[in-house]
Order: C-alpha cells, then structure tokens, then sequence
C-alpha cells in the first residue's frame, strides 16, 4: 500500500501539474496534453510521470526543447507528500481530506512561483478543507485562525506603511508607495494552516517559513535584485515541516 499511495501521488501530480499550467489561464484541464513549447498533442507513453522525463532527458519528444525541471518535481513532491501521509494517517477520511489539503497547497504555492498570484478560489477551496483536517472543535479552529490571521494582518499594515511612507522617501523610489508586504492570499493561507495545526504550530510552521525564505531574500541582496519574492510556497514548506515532524510538541 506504502508503494502504491506513492505512484498513486506520482499520477496525480502529473494532474496538479495541468492545474498550475491551465488554471491561471482559464484554460480547460480536461483536453489531452500537449508540448507547452509547439503545442503538439503529447502521446501516453511520453506522458508517464517522472519516467517519461527521465527517458527523454528532459526534453520534449516532438520539438526537443527542453522541458522545465518543475514538472517532474512536482510529480515527486506530491508522490512523497502522498507516501508521507499514508504513513501518518494510514486509510482513513483524514488521509483522503489531508489528500485534497496537501494537493491545493502544491498548487498555489507553484502558481504562486510562477504569477505572484492566486486564484481566490483556490484559497477558499484550502480554507474549507482545512476544517476537515483539524483535531480541534470549530470555535478554537476559527480562534486560532482569528488570531494569527488578524496579527499578520496588523502585521502587513505597520511594514507596509514602512514600506510605502518611509523607505519609499528614503531612497527616492515611487514604485515603492504600491508595495506591500504581504500578499492578499497569504492571509488565508495562514489562517487554514491556523486550523489545522492550532496557534502554537502556526508560529513554528511560519518560523520556519522566515528562515526559508531569507536565503533567495539573501541571494537578491547579494544580487544586487530587487525581486520580489512568493510567500505562499515557503509557508507550504513550513507547514510540511511542521505538519509531518511536530516539532511544537518537542518544545512544548
């Protein structure tokens, strides 16, 4: 079962892959494959998940570009983020709800890689499952969420008021009075995984959300880069940390 939740995760991130290619564009996800560089229709056998990579060495079977690394790499996350939580939750309506969790998550945070954007319903989507997942009754589940959404809204405001009044004056930049902190789908975001891990795990899961994303914030610096950097895809990645190692119940 342990091999088969993890080639089950192999096949279907080769479906999220279509939703984070298709869904910004408005485009359907139910029309067969094709080469996203000449648009020829992909055959089956050259659309086998990570396999198919691997055998083309990244590379397109009909116009030989190369294919984007992210596309086998998505396949492996959800195929290890599947296997993980199988260990975790075993068969169970958790596991299949934290399924469903875990998948969204993969997608707005490469959606969100690709566009610094989100689409609102993907958000709701993830806020409403989050309930599903969560141990906690439905008053401290939106307590929590309250709470750490409401501090990161403060939050937002005090830093982008730094940004736009002072630091915009500070070195003479008008693209900086429309800059904000955070964005708008981060807020939900946090909420969700206020949810489902409580406050405490919350703050561990955003802790380690800082420290990854200080390293690009770093290379920019040194880059001398003003870019400006997705905040979703290092939340999922502090959720995941915390979620599958519980490390608030090691400190605490």
């Amino acid at each position: 079962m342990a091999l088969f939740s993890f080639i089950f995760g192999l096949a279907f991130g080769s479906f999220l892959n279509v939703l984070i290619l298709r869904l910004p564009k408005n485009e359907s996800i139910l029309k067969p494959s094709s080469c996203p560089n000449c648009n020829q229709k992909i055959s089956w056998y050259n659309n086998i998940p990570l396999i198919s990579f691997l055998l083309l060495k990244g590379t397109s079977s009909c116009c030989k570009e190369k294919i984007s690394f992210h596309y086998p790499f998505v396949e492996l996350l959800t195929a290890l983020i599947t296997l993980f939580l199988f260990i975790k939750l075993e068969i169970s309506y958790s596991f299949f709800f934290s399924l469903i969790f875990f998948y969204i998550l993969i997608v707005l945070s490469f959606i969100d890689l690709k566009y610094k954007a989100v689409p609102d319903y993907l958000l709701l989507i993830l806020f409403i499952f989050s309930f599903f997942m969560t141990e906690h009754s439905f008053l401290e589940a939106i307590k929590a969420a309250c709470i750490i959404a409401g501090a990161f809204v403060l939050l937002n405001f005090l830093i982008s008021f730094y940004i736009q009044n002072i630091k915009a004056k500070i070195l003479k930049d008008e693209s900086l009075k429309t800059q904000e902190a955070l964005g708008e789908g981060d807020i939900p975001v946090l909420a969700s995984f206020a949810i489902v891990l409580g406050i405490n795990a919350s703050l561990i899961a955003i802790f380690f959300a800082a420290l990854f994303a200080i390293i690009p914030s770093i290379y920019n610096t040194y880059k001398n880069k003003d870019i400006e950097i997705p905040f979703i895809p290092f939340l999922s990645l502090g959720f995941i940390v915390e979620y599958f190692l519980e490390i608030t119940k090691v400190i605490f």
